[in-house]
């Protein structure tokens, strides 16, 4: 018995939504959000086997979330199209509006407190351009090192104490990171405004930031 065309049509819609419903594929797509990635590397950011990775990876590239090339005997993998981006926050934004342990979670990381609203892009490009803020990027070095925003200083978790203690205390900082999935920048904000520095997040992350062809520094740059 063939399928009616709508009902082979929702198969399809289903298989992109099967593909992102496993914790451990949405991680993978927030670091192919970074850049593109060799198996191996992506097996080591995300923590599990490079078996278990390229079996999660077969299942993003046949529901048409990323794409693969050679490099000599490896296989480098990227994301397949900006509004993958899209469609990440789309599921973020849904489930922190409608699902009540999300809203929990996100309140606990500054302790109950109510945060500040983020940045727009567009603010923080104009914020720039005039030097009236401080940017800090909490995503790990080599992350930071292949592309950043302009002027960004490499602030992870772990350093943002000291940084603080020597940062002019009422020049505003905005926080990023990876984007609608990563904490860094919303632990960063909470942490800094307890110690009175005016800080907010930038909305979205480095990826969201490059689609929008925005200007970026950093070896993937060159």
């Amino acid at each position: 018995m063939s399928i009616p065309p709508k009902m082979a049509l929702l198969e399809e819609f289903a298989t992109v939504a099967r593909a992102m419903g496993a914790p451990q594929r949405l991680v993978m797509l927030e670091q192919l959000g970074q850049g593109e990635r060799g198996v191996e590397d992506l097996a080591r950011k995300v923590g599990i086997t490079v078996a278990n990775c390229s079996q999660h990876l077969q299942t993003l590239r046949r529901a048409g979330l990323v794409t693969s090339r050679r490099d000599g005997k490896s296989i480098i993998y990227s994301m397949s199209d900006p509004q993958v981006l899209s469609l990440m926050r789309e599921l973020s934004d849904v489930a922190e509006k409608n699902l009540a342990q999300v809203e929990r979670i996100l309140r606990s990381l500054s302790d109950g407190v109510e945060p500040p609203e983020a940045m727009t892009r567009e603010e923080l490009a104009a914020r720039l351009a005039d030097g009236s803020v401080t940017v800090i990027d909490l995503r790990p070095l080599d992350e930071f090192e292949r592309a950043h925003l302009p002027g960004a200083k490499h602030v992870p978790l772990d350093a943002l104490d000291e940084f603080g203690q020597s940062h002019e205390p009422d020049r505003e900082i905005i926080a990023y990171c990876r984007g609608p999935y990563c904490l860094y920048s919303h632990q960063a904000v909470a942490r800094l405004r307890a110690r009175g520095i005016p800080a907010r997040r930038m909305d979205g992350g480095l990826p969201e930031w490059r689609a929008e062809a925005r200007q970026i520094e950093g070896s993937e740059k060159a």
